[in-house]
């Protein structure tokens, strides 16, 4: 009777220490943390990190969008070309689309408008010979993160931003862990046309 009276004890604190203090630990994301411990042993988040600046130091990352509009104008497709000839001669890096609004309308539609600009981007860049499978998943922030705090019309807050997100882990080159010779290749801005590219030059299959 005593031992069983302990074994439920032991069950119940068990159980207990499963609901709590595993709970908060997990959150709904458990192994975050070792994926993050394994990216930085590794070098690629150091190494993202540092392409992502090369990025934002060689090519405009920012496009800006006129009033409730997801289109892309002519200002904004010239800097897209610009990002596009970027990616197009890095075929180990993936790449993420942020979306931005002002503060004009409710929270909901902001985020909805912020997902339809960050998705124009994604097409226009495919158009130009960039897989789809590098362009990850789109995201947007909405009205929530403003340039110009203001609650009225702001073209600076109407924006896309394309970021370094990764790299394609089935490459060649990241399967040797070669991330430094990715990350210190040569920039030719006079990029190959996208008309010549192969499915091999954009980094997989072409975008339909």
């Amino acid at each position: 009777m005593k031992r069983t009276i302990v074994t439920i004890g032991l069950i119940l604190a068990l159980g207990a220490c499963a609901q709590d203090a595993g709970h908060e630990v997990d959150g709904g994301a458990f192994g975050n943390a070792t994926m993050n411990n394994t990216l930085i042993m590794t070098g690629q988040k150091s190494y993202a990190v540092s392409l992502q600046n090369r990025f934002a130091a060689e090519v405009p990352t920012t496009i800006n969008f006129a009033f409730d509009s997801a289109v892309i104008n002519a200002e904004a497709a010239r800097i897209l070309d610009q990002q596009a000839n970027w990616i197009r001669q890095f075929p180990e890096v993936r790449f993420r689309v942020y979306g931005h609004t002002d503060a004009v309308g409710s929270a909901a539609y902001n985020k909805q408008l912020g997902k339809r600009r960050a998705q124009a981007v994604v097409n226009y860049l495919a158009s130009r010979g960039i897989s789809r499978s590098r362009l990850e998943a789109l995201v947007s922030y909405g009205e929530s993160q403003p340039l110009v705090p203001t609650p009225n019309r702001e073209r600076r807050n109407r924006r896309t931003v394309t970021e370094v997100s990764g790299f394609v882990q089935s490459h060649p080159t990241v399967l040797d862990g070669k991330y430094a010779q990715i990350v210190y290749r040569e920039y030719v801005e006079s990029a190959t046309s996208p008309t010549k590219l192969t499915s091999d030059q954009s980094g997989g299959s072409s975008a339909q």
